[in-house]
């Protein structure tokens, strides 16, 4: 038998009519624009989740994956009914229908994650699972428009494919690059929404006119609406983080740093000295005991936040230079805006991420390195590692110090995992905290928390500084030699090839601050 070619290869005798109503361009720019659609919406749903779930590696899995069951289900079954309904009624609806849900979707999800926290996981798993199957099923739905002869099916569905790959990637690097560092999230998300009920409503207008498309337009209007009064909002959407800054009502010039709901700094603005979190005098106890009061310092600050420490540090030793790497513009910005401040403060501000800031230092260049960066509710797991704390040990001179602030609850498996890495990088490691959580009070049950860890290769004088911890009301004991080892356990060492902080960490299931 020879191969069918010619008029006899023609779908329509299968039913399917050649007069399709999408031309080739139009077939490329809904599979273009429904493909960088959904990857739009599952990087903008890390951004709405991370004040409620954490920034962590388990957030970021479970988008993914409910993104990409998304797209499985939603290129399985818009195939499948494809075949079984005419495909040009179902463009329409596949983008009015997910244009509405993702304009609805930042009012509707921090609207639960404060009033109904236990369904946030569900809610959340169908603002990005509709959607995303809807618009994952236009690929099908117009790969079977486009099908009219056989003999053209490989260069048809190859075609479209590779259309819908690149919408992916340019919406990605869109979202990534430009969007999220000029828009709300709110925002994204309603403009999209309206882009995908405007398309609906073209391709509906073009086929049959649709009498829906007016309430969805509405429904949209009511998705911008609605973000002004939901509860959850920011005073600023960094590319990292949803900010804000709270005055504390009992201190006038005082104002707290919120980072995606956790307290992340504590500033006064008349009086740098004072230090209200209760890990920032523990470190201000640990650096005053180790160097002669009033010496200026050399030091290099992972993470910055509030520059709470940074300021302390220029005002109690005027001429230190504090070297800050901070991965967040837009909190420098709210430093500079909202928290006071300013470039004669001696603090030299790089928007960077610490680790590579770690690597543009000279060697034996910084007295003290503070350890104090966290994304979400845990520790960046590339400045936990062995390897990173080398490269602490490296900048840090003959008499340095290092001093990190650790948070962690439950069996303090991350804390044990960085005490026992720092105690493999450096000489002379000791550990401040609660005595309960640091092994000092077998008769009380360990909370977790905030601990203090200081490392160096010269000896510190440990009893100056349990004498600060004392002055400064810390209620907090130090931990070293046999207590410590003990205290350490069997605790793996961390390093880049191995680093499961997001697995070890524990954090508190409503986290109010540090």
């Amino acid at each position: 038998m020879s191969p069918v070619t010619g008029s006899s290869s023609s779908l329509v005798a299968e039913g399917m009519p050649r007069d399709d109503g999408v031309g080739s361009r139009a077939a490329a720019v809904l599979v273009f624009g429904s493909s960088a659609a959904v990857l739009v919406v599952e990087i903008v749903a890390l951004r709405l989740l991370a004040p409620y779930l954490g920034l962590t590696l388990e957030t970021s899995t479970m988008v993914i994956g409910i993104a990409l069951t998304a797209i499985a289900l939603g290129s399985w079954l818009g195939g499948r009914i494809a075949d079984q309904v005419n495909p040009r009624r179902l463009i329409g609806p596949s983008l009015g229908v997910s244009g509405a849900v993702v304009a609805l979707t930042p009012a509707v999800l921090r609207t639960t994650a404060e009033w109904a926290p236990a369904l946030l996981l569900l809610i959340a798993s169908l603002t990005i699972l509709v959607p995303g199957a809807l618009l994952s099923a236009v690929t099908p739905i117009v790969t079977k428009l486009r099908l009219t002869s056989l003999a053209e099916t490989g260069t048809v569905v190859g075609r479209l494919s590779g259309v819908g790959t690149v919408g992916a990637i340019v919406g990605t690097v869109l979202t990534g690059f430009v969007l999220v560092s000029r828009l709300p999230v709110s925002g994204i998300l309603i403009g999209l929404g309206t882009l995908l009920v405007v398309g609906s409503a073209l391709v509906e207008w073009r086929t049959r006119g649709w009498r829906s498309a007016p309430a969805l337009t509405l429904v949209v209007v009511a998705g911008g609406l609605s973000t002004l009064v939901a509860p959850g909002g920011c005073d600023a959407e960094t590319r990292y983080h949803c900010a804000r800054v709270v005055a504390d009502p009992d201190r006038a010039s005082g104002r707290t740093l919120v980072l995606d709901g956790v307290r992340h700094s504590y500033v006064d603005l008349d009086d740098p000295t004072f230090l209200e979190f209760t890990y920032v005098r523990a470190i201000a106890s640990v650096v005053d005991a180790a160097f002669p009061k009033g010496q200026p310092l050399a030091s290099h600050h992972l993470g910055g936040g509030g520059l709470t420490f940074p300021r302390y540090l220029a005002a109690t030793r005027p001429g230190t230079r504090s070297l800050v790497s901070e991965i967040d513009s837009g909190v420098v910005g709210i430093d500079r805006d909202q928290l006071g401040l300013r470039s004669a403060a001696g603090i030299d501000v790089r928007v960077e991420d610490g680790r590579l800031g770690l690597r543009r230092l000279d060697a034996g260049s910084r007295d003290l390195v503070v350890g104090d960066a966290f994304g979400g509710v845990s520790v960046p797991w590339h400045l936990t590692t062995v390897e990173a704390m080398t490269d602490v040990r490296r900048v840090l001179n003959e008499d340095g110090l290092y001093v990190a602030n650790l948070i962690d609850h439950g069996g303090l498996a991350f804390a044990r995992a960085e005490v026992a890495t720092l105690s493999e990088t450096f000489e002379h490691v000791a550990l401040a905290g609660e005595p309960a959580d640091i092994g000092l009070d077998p008769t009380a049950t360990s909370k977790g928390g905030n601990m203090v860890v200081l490392a160096s290769n010269r000896p510190v004088d440990l009893r100056a500084t349990q004498e600060a911890l004392d002055a400064r009301q810390t209620g907090w004991k130090i931990a070293t030699g046999n207590d410590l080892t003990s205290w350490i356990g069997d605790a793996r060492l961390l390093t880049d090839d191995y680093a499961p902080v997001d697995q070890l960490l524990q954090p508190y299931r409503a986290p109010s601050g540090q």
